[in-house]
């Protein structure tokens, strides 16, 4: 069976929707597979909470960022949003070469498929 490369999305700043990226992207990597965060739109704005003790996402967000799932996050989203300090000092990469957004199609030229969130 041929490992499937995988790229999750995250757009929602729902953190009840953002766990379920965290539980995916986590369950891939324990399965041998291959897949990748990318915190787009509202998501970008929940770096900072996340990475604060106490945080119930806090466990999930620090394990998913040790095992190195984070492909990036919106370089525009979080400049507009105001959270690229913080996604900065949380050294995930600011990605964005579609207009300052990361490109699907970058990721599925890699062989990646896309979901969303």
């Amino acid at each position: 069976m041929s490992q499937k490369k995988i790229v999750l999305f995250a757009f929602r700043g729902d953190p009840l929707c953002f766990v379920h990226v965290l539980l995916n992207g986590i369950d891939l990597y324990e399965r041998g597979q291959e897949g990748l965060i990318v915190i787009e739109g509202d998501a970008v704005t929940l770096v900072e909470k996340m990475s604060q003790p106490g945080h119930f996402l806090s466990t999930l967000y620090q394990k998913a960022k040790g095992l190195g799932l984070f492909a990036g996050a919106c370089k525009a989203c979080a400049t507009k949003l105001g959270a690229i300090e913080a996604i900065k000092k949380e050294e995930i990469p600011l990605i964005g070469e579609m207009s300052g957004h990361p490109s699907m199609g970058g990721f599925m030229a890699e062989g990646y498929e896309v979901i969303t969130f």
